[in-house]
């Protein structure tokens, strides 16, 4: 296998100063509505990095189920390994790899909790059998089978059965505050165009093309 000779051009398109909203967040929306009008898959996974309390940075997918001005919003297991990094180090980044319209996103920021309410309201929301996983996952914790796993969750639909599933004391979300924003647009030759959004001290946010 030459890895080394699999290449590709970018060719599909370009990013101009005077495309971009005044905002990242109102730029972010523009672009997620292309790609979800593009059908592509799972256009809302990305990849969250956090680090660890010895320095060693981790990364895995998670998905976005809400943003806006304030951020960007994601839930999980608050005993899985993403939360106990991020309760020691709130720094982390968002990576949306759009490839298939040859761009990137990615942010960076500072979690703070979702208020319980609104993980409540999520977590209604989400199919029965998602409540169930969520009550049966110990993320991130060594599991002896596959049919231990599978043992766990046939208790929790029978506990839980004839009734709602309530809120996992231990399940709930996390908004990424962005301080910095960058839009990548894959361009020919390598020359691909890149703008970052800074936040100021005052909060209002500055641009900047970068060098690809």
């Amino acid at each position: 296998m030459e890895i080394d000779q699999w290449r590709r051009d970018y060719v599909l398109g370009s990013l101009h100063r005077s495309e971009l909203k005044p905002t990242p967040v109102k730029q972010f929306k523009q672009w997620l509505e292309e790609a979800l009008a593009a059908g592509l898959d799972d256009p809302t996974a990305m990849s969250l990095a956090t680090v660890d309390d010895s320095g060693q940075p981790s990364q895995r997918i998670v998905l976005l189920k809400s943003f806006d001005e304030r951020g960007f919003v994601f839930y999980t297991n608050l005993q899985s390994k993403k939360a106990q990094d991020m309760d020691k180090n709130p720094q982390v980044s968002l990576l949306f790899p759009w490839h298939s319209l040859e761009r990137q996103v990615i942010v960076y920021g500072k979690v703070e909790s979702v208020a319980r309410e609104d993980a409540e309201q999520y977590f209604q929301s989400r199919p029965l059998n998602s409540q169930l996983a969520a009550w049966a996952s110990r993320q991130s914790q060594p599991v002896s089978s596959r049919e231990e796993l599978q043992k766990e969750f046939d208790l929790k639909r029978s506990r839980f059965a004839g009734g709602q599933v309530p809120l996992p004391d231990f399940w709930g979300g996390y908004r990424v505050v962005p301080h910095a924003v960058e839009f990548w647009q894959g361009g020919a030759y390598r020359l691909h165009d890149r703008f970052i959004y800074r936040a100021d001290d005052s909060g209002l946010w500055t641009l900047d093309r970068l060098s690809p």
